[in-house]
């Protein structure tokens, strides 16, 4: 890559990416204010890294947006915090992009902001790092798809560590259009990085057919990090239906009866944990893989 256009227009590229579509979905009720600005430093950081990370998080913002607004008559139903487009603020924005952040830094810094392709035998740590973001975002679109159409399902959902039935929102609850939604939700993020990486990266042919195992690895992610999900959900956060609001909620009172979980994580301390553990897990498998 010419050196010049990644001193000048590379940055300027991000900075203006970045901010179109953190305006775009601060209009659109996707992002709250708040949202809008983290949104647009983690976006802007991803496109200047590398175009295959700002794939894989455009991937996830855009399908997982889209999906949110989807069926939001019935989610209103059923969801004690609905917000109307599905408003993210920057405690969420974080949440769900945070350690890839981490990590795509440690990337540019490591590579001297030079792309290099997953190849554990020329350095493990690269190969490493690069799964953990693949995992991430697989975990995060996985489990958004995952939550965003299993509650449209007509299917009862059960709770993940019982298999008893629950309702409607109970955390921990899974149902089977959800658990193929997380899968398919993986699989987006896999073709993703696949094609931006053909793209935009020469691995050298002897590369290519290892680069596509990237989307049964992905697809796989998605589905174990929706369940590493639903299990935390399921036992260490608090479900409880309230009698009053006639509603699934999360924490505990006088007129809510506990359906299960303890009241130790909320939804975004799952979600960290769940993409984390996700994350460590895909780093690990891409060592061994590629």
């Amino acid at each position: 890559m010419d050196p010049s256009f990644s001193q000048w227009i590379r940055p300027l590229v991000a900075v203006t990416v970045g901010s179109l579509i953190a305006f775009r979905a601060h209009r659109k009720n996707s992002l709250s204010t708040s949202g809008a600005i983290a949104g647009f430093f983690v976006m802007s950081l991803h496109v200047f890294v590398g175009f295959r990370f700002a794939a894989m998080i455009f991937a996830f913002f855009f399908t997982s947006s889209a999906l949110t607004k989807k069926g939001q008559d019935t989610k209103r139903l059923i969801d004690p915090e609905f917000k109307q487009g599905g408003q993210r603020n920057w405690i969420q924005v974080l949440a769900n992009s945070g350690i890839a952040s981490v990590l795509i830094v440690a990337l540019w810094v490591l590579t001297e902001g030079k792309d290099q392709c997953m190849n554990s035998k020329d350095s493990a740590l690269i190969t490493a790092l690069i799964g953990g973001v693949i995992g991430h975002y697989c975990c995060c679109n996985g489990d958004t798809w995952s939550s965003e159409l299993g509650v449209l399902s007509n299917d009862r959902p059960r709770l993940i560590t019982t298999f008893k039935p629950v309702r409607k929102g109970t955390n921990g609850g899974v149902t089977k259009t959800g658990l193929l939604a997380a899968a398919a939700g993986g699989s987006v993020i896999g073709v993703s990085y696949v094609l931006l990486e053909l793209l935009t990266i020469r691995c050298g042919s002897d590369r290519v057919l290892k680069q596509l195992l990237v989307i049964p690895l992905t697809t796989v992610a998605g589905l174990c990090g929706s369940i590493i999900d639903s299990l935390l959900g399921a036992t260490l956060q608090f479900s409880g239906f309230c009698s009053i609001r006639q509603k699934v909620v999360g924490n505990p009172g006088t007129t809510v009866k506990r359906i299960s979980g303890l009241s130790i994580l909320d939804n975004n301390a799952v979600n960290f944990v769940s993409i984390l553990l996700t994350t460590i897990l895909t780093s690990i498998a891409c060592l061994y893989i590629f």
